[in-house]
């Protein structure tokens, strides 16, 4: 009966995760979600799941932690840490996460690495190491990597450029890493409103188009709306920026047939270097 019981978890999990490979990078924080999944312009310790380049623009020492629940299914829980820390010669990363249940689970290892080739073009890449493990079957180590850049095309626009896994690279005997190659902008017509757009290609899957807006309320408070599609979900999010710091996202994605996804971010981002 166990073995049953845990049968039909996997299949759930397998088919609520539909649109989602395996091995998939973890979403970009509250802060994406609730834009809908963006995040290539991101300047802020969340670009550590999204566009690594980004993390060349910290100021000071920053953190994260993330949780989500796709589609209110417990067994398909995903909770991401990060840090990172900003030096003369770069900025460093690490990322974790954990995505999945007892039954069946993934854990992924990052070190990151970020620089500015020049004021406005910042580069930066992520090693990752990958665990798949299903208790009856044992468990599957790989590795890979992640690239990208970051492009000031004007005071006010953003062009971002990121590949996830460019090399093909067996997870399982008969499934590959996702190669991902993502192209956005990041617009910001005025200091309370900002737009971003992407691009994403799976080589596996259709291209998904993702959209989303940040827009200052008040000053500690945002609103945050986003859409995309290839599954088509529709998105919104809260923060609250503290002055200790501290930063506070709820945030959830809605699929008209599977539901909500809620999540929730907690970021502390540290005072400017000397």
């Amino acid at each position: 009966m166990k073995s049953f019981s845990s049968c039909l978890i996997l299949l759930l999990f397998f088919t609520l995760s539909l649109y989602s490979q395996n091995g998939a990078p973890p979403s970009s924080g509250a802060r994406g979600i609730g834009m809908g999944g963006v995040g290539l312009t991101f300047k802020d310790i969340n670009s550590l799941f999204a566009n690594p380049a980004g993390l060349s623009y910290l100021e000071g020492v920053a953190a994260t932690v993330m949780a989500e629940e796709r589609f209110l299914v417990a067994e398909i829980k995903s909770v991401s840490a990060g840090g990172a820390i900003p030096t003369q010669s770069g900025t460093y990363g690490l990322s974790l996460n954990y995505l999945g249940f007892e039954g069946y689970n993934e854990q992924r290892l990052g070190l990151a690495y970020s620089r500015k080739l020049l004021e406005s073009l910042s580069i930066g890449g992520q090693f990752i190491v990958l665990n798949t493990r299903i208790p009856e079957y044992g468990s599957n180590i790989v590795a890979t990597f992640e690239l990208g850049f970051l492009l000031g095309l004007f005071p006010n626009l953003d062009l971002g450029f990121h590949v996830f896994s460019p090399l093909r690279v067996n997870i399982l005997p008969d499934e590959q890493l996702p190669t991902v190659f993502r192209l956005g902008l990041g617009y910001q017509p005025s200091e309370k409103v900002k737009l971003l757009a992407e691009v994403e290609k799976d080589i596996d899957y259709l291209t998904r188009v993702k959209m989303g807006l940040d827009y200052k309320i008040i000053k500690p408070l945002y609103l945050r709306l986003g859409m995309a599609t290839e599954p088509t979900l529709l998105s919104f999010g809260l923060g609250l920026q503290l002055e200790s710091g501290l930063l506070i996202d709820v945030a959830s994605q809605y699929h008209q047939v599977l539901g909500f996804t809620p999540a929730i971010s907690l970021t502390y981002q540290g005072s400017k270097k000397e």
